[in-house]
């Protein structure tokens, strides 16, 4: 008996009791947000006015980007990074920290760095290029030149002739009305190299014998010749969307003297000013190409491509220029393209971010677009971050993240919805939670304008399309939005991927074929990239199949490890790496792959393994030992074959050391025999990204289905109790959960998302309240009262009505117009049919509402299902329910342009317009084709008694 009772308290013992609790919310789990400085137009009263607003909707940071300003406002004007400029960011830094919000900045005004001060030495450069026949005693009569050919273009019509404007550009004292996109100035460009080629394959470099006029001394041997004259050009790239003093030449990303020379004048700005309170800077996306041509030169290409290829360039120019695809050609190309990755990689990106540690920041980069292996590039910084809208392209920055053990990954989130006024808080939701599925854990909105308190509707604006400003109605709301948001980031902060699959980034490939657009490439993503290729399909598969995978470059590859069969990166563990069917692979990494699989690593390869190794130099020493690797791997056929017949089934293993390489068509057979599970939950509609903590692990989950979902979930991983969470309604319990099967019981509506947190150990603690219908919904009838409480431009007048639609179809110009919030209130009786409560529905809402019953605040509804529980305890005999609805800045934007009011009063892109039937004559957007946007109560309010599960 004794024995009995003592395993018992044993029993027991292990059970803790360990109540599911928030996260701490912090300043860094917080949203945080653009803040756009248009034409720097700042002062203290109003920088305090917006930051105390940004703290009262729950952000927790602000990036001051300067932009392009406001006309009408040109007196108040400040030069970036003067003395006044710099006074006004000091008063920022001290304003953030009494009300704690962090700052950082974007080391330019605009878009790529650049601006009035990088000289046309440390500009980004174009290589040109002519070509001259000589036969044997044959000399050259013309003069080796080349004159730039000149390029004017802006990003609105023209407003200049190039004859009217100075070089170099940064002389000219209006770049902020002209709003150059890209300028070239005709001009003879300096020679770079003249080399000779002969049809006996012979190579003669003739620069030294080019006098300073062009002319060529030099006859023509025996043999017939071609000469290639390569010239260094301006690209020409100004920076996009910039400021007063940041408008000018986009420098070279390629050189290192270009970026230190840059900086100099930060580091002078700020010379005598404690910056300390400031976080990191930041570099938003590349962008120098979306421009008529490439930057793709600099001044030392030659000298570091012999440095790092082993080989001259010189030597191989016709193979460069070339559009004919030949085995050599393709091996220069890939060299020439891998030296410039290089060289932003390590002459930008690392000397920025050298440069910031250096001074106590750190730094956030958007890579994608770049002319290089961006999943480096990431790797180098602090917080990578990345935008979209495709989930395979938003798992670059959270894979660098993962892989190289950085805490953050970012995003520029809401970039563009919808067009524009017509994006509510449910767009924004829906974008934010794709962000997180994809990995971010640190997101930013796209933006937030500075706008004085005194700017008239609808106050300062960016061009693009999400308005994210206290002069739209969501504002009220949205730090509902912000609330949930910190809540997620919690979790994701606060955690570890916990990704099966190291998904390996063939760029290889790519950077070997030749492209219509350039020398270059440049990578933002896998689409479209990647169209047509086995690694964006298998990505696909990954995503559709729900496989946890994180991308993998070359460069990080060979910086893994095993241990126990687990591959080893960044403090997690990974199950296998995942090659797509690929046609050559570094010699490098294939080294790398072959030692890991000895160390226990499994290597899965899609169809078939990589049949050569890319690049030129030393290529025959590279070759032997590439086919010494792969005469390692001896296949032989396993797999489960459900269908004798059915060779698809099949893959191949190469045992070698204590792991193997995998071989076949059947990636799910693969993983199965790997023993890689997929989380089926995503066959439900249920997207997710899987985190680790010490005690287990979290799941955010979103229902990205218009259906909702209730059932029972299989996780993939072992749990002993799970614990669920609502980031948006608050709720959290012990979910529902059979340990034997770990199988976890979710109820989500429509959009909605929650957090999963499972423990290893039995755990104990209040259940999470899942509810299931009690009869049908039941329509709240009845005299709807609307009264109008803030908006404009004017406040109708309050009106009965006992059906509900928009107010918009109310009879008068007042309500057709009107942006703003309004107030429905009715009186209803108690249904009596529950003893635990009920659904109240609001059925279809423009665009968010709050909801009060018996003067008991109930929660603010963003949507896309705008539904809140009400406790049974609530409820009276007689009952008034409130709900305050606010609409979109739609229907007050259509009637002030009635009225002739000129709001789109911005230099630069000024308002532009998404959809091109929203584009007016004058080339802005324009609502003048528009009706009245709905908005209010659009449908029947009903209650659904519910009871608990």
């Amino acid at each position: 008996m004794l024995n009995k009772t003592i395993g018992l308290i044993l029993l027991a013992s292990t059970i803790a009791a360990a109540q599911p609790k928030w996260k701490p919310i912090t300043q860094q789990s917080k949203p945080w947000t653009r803040w756009w400085w248009e034409g720097n137009a700042v002062n203290p009263k109003d920088l305090t006015y917006n930051m105390e607003g940004f703290q009262k909707v729950g952000l927790g940071g602000v990036e001051i980007t300067p932009i392009y300003g406001v006309k009408g406002h040109e007196s108040e004007f400040i030069d970036f990074l003067s003395p006044k400029w710099v006074d006004m960011f000091k008063h920022t830094l001290k304003e953030g920290t009494r009300l704690g919000i962090g700052i950082d900045l974007a080391n330019a005004s605009g878009w790529p760095f650049g601006g009035r001060w990088v000289t046309p030495e440390d500009a980004c450069k174009a290589v040109f290029h002519k070509t001259y026949q000589l036969k044997e005693g044959e000399t050259l009569n013309e003069n080796i030149t080349f004159v730039q050919q000149p390029i004017l273009r802006y990003v609105l019509p023209k407003k200049t002739e190039l004859k009217d404007l100075k070089y170099p550009i940064s002389k000219n004292d209006n770049l902020q009305e002209l709003a150059i996109d890209q300028v070239r100035f005709e001009q003879a460009l300096p020679l770079q190299t003249l080399m000779a080629y002969s049809d006996k394959n012979e190579v003669v470099n003739l620069t030294e014998k080019v006098n300073k006029e062009g002319k060529l001394n030099w006859q023509a041997p025996a043999g017939n010749w071609t000469l290639y004259a390569v010239f260094q050009g301006f690209h020409g790239k100004m920076v996009e969307r910039a400021g007063p003093s940041g408008e000018g030449d986009v420098i070279d990303h390629f050189s290192s003297k270009a970026i230190k020379n840059y900086l100099s004048t930060f580091d002078k700005a700020f010379a005598k000013t404690d910056v300390s309170s400031m976080r990191a800077f930041f570099n938003d996306s590349y962008e120098v190409d979306d421009a008529r041509g490439q930057s793709d030169w600099t001044e030392a290409l030659f000298d570091e491509f012999k440095t790092r290829r082993g080989y001259d360039l010189r030597n191989h120019l016709p193979n460069l220029f070339s559009k004919e695809k030949s085995d050599l050609n393709s091996r220069v190309l890939f060299d020439y393209r891998s030296t410039i990755g290089d060289l932003i990689l390590e002459k930008y990106t690392s000397e920025w971010a050298k440069w910031a540690h250096g001074r106590g920041k750190i730094v956030r980069n958007q890579a994608h677009g770049s002319p290089a292996n961006t999943l480096d590039l990431y790797s180098v910084v602090d917080i990578p971050e990345i935008e979209g809208t495709d989930l395979l392209r938003i798992k670059f920055a959270s894979s660098a993240a993962n892989v190289m053990g950085k805490k953050l990954a970012s995003s520029e989130s809401a970039t563009w919805e919808n067009e524009h006024f017509l994006s509510n808080l449910s767009d924004v939701k829906r974008a934010l939670d794709l962000f997180m599925v994809g990995g971010v854990n640190h997101l930013f909105y796209h933006g937030t304008p500075y706008t004085p308190q005194n700017a008239a509707f609808p106050g300062w604006l960016f061009y693009a399309a999400v308005h994210f400003t206290p002069h739209n109605p969501f504002w009220k709301d949205f730090g509902k939005l912000n609330n949930y948001v910190a809540r997620c980031q919690a979790f994701l902060q606060d955690s570890k991927g916990n990704n099966d699959v190291l998904f390996y980034f063939p760029i290889t490939d790519r950077l070997t074929e030749q492209s219509p657009k350039g020398l270059l490439e440049h990578f933002d993503g896998v689409t479209p990239e990647f169209n047509g290729t086995d690694f964006k399909e298998l990505g696909q598969k990954l995503l559709d199949r729900g496989y946890g995978f994180d991308f993998i470059s070359d460069k990080q590859i060979l910086n893994l490890h095993t241990a126990n069969h687990a591959i080893l990166t960044g403090g997690i563990q990974y199950k296998t790496i995942l090659i797509a069917d690929s046609e050559q692979i570094p010699l490098e990494t294939f080294e790398k792959l072959i030692n890991l699989a000895k160390q226990g690593a499994t290597i899965i390869v899609h169809k078939k393994l990589p049949s050569d190794v890319p690049g030129l130099g030393n290529l025959d020493t590279r070759r032997a030992k590439f086919k010494a690797l792969l005469a390692q791997l001896r296949f032989e056929n396993v797999g489960r074959v459900q269908n004798p017949a059915d060779v698809k089934q099949k893959f191949s293993q190469a045992k070698i050391g204590q792991g193997s390489f995998l071989v076949g068509d059947d990636l799910d057979e693969m993983m199965i025999f790997a023993k890689i599970y997929r989380e089926t939950m995503i066959d439900n509609g249920l997207q997710f990204v899987r985190k680790t903590h010490a005690k287990g692990n979290y799941y955010f989950v979103n229902n990205k289905t218009t259906k909702a979902f209730d059932g029972w979930v299989k996780l993939s991983v072992d749990a002993k109790s799970a614990a669920l969470y609502n980031p948006m309604t608050e709720a959290l319990g012990m979910a529902k959960y059979n340990a034997k099967i770990n199988e976890i019981y979710l109820q989500l509506a429509a959009g909605e998302s929650c957090i999963i947190e499972t423990y290893k150990t039995p755990v104990s603690g209040t259940a999470y309240a899942y509810f299931k219908p009690k009869g049908e919904a039941q329509e709240l009838t009845g005299t709807w009262k609307i009264s109008f409480l803030e908006g404009g431009p004017e406040l109708p007048k309050t009106i009965e009505t006992k059906s509900l639609g928009s107010w918009t179809k109310l009879e008068g110009e007042a309500y057709k117009n009107f942006s703003g919030t309004a107030s429905y209130s009715l009186d209803f009786t108690n249904p009596n049919t529950s003893s635990a409560g009920y659904w109240l529905d609001l059925g279809k809402v423009a665009e968010s509402a709050t909801v009060t019953i018996n003067g008991k605040f109930l929660g603010t509804l963003i949507g896309p299902t705008y539904r809140v529980f009400v406790p049974n305890s609530l409820l009276k005999a007689q009952n008034t329910l409130v709900v305050n609805v606010s609409n979109s800045m739609a229907n007050r934007v259509i009637a002030i342009e009635k009225q002739g009011v000129v709001w789109q009063k911005f230099y630069n892109i000024n308002v532009s317009a998404r959809l091109r039937p929203n584009l007016g004559k004058d080339g802005y957007f324009t609502t003048q084709n528009w009706q009245p946007r709905d908005s209010g109560l659009l449908e029947k309010v009903t209650l659904t008694a519910v009871e608990k599960e």
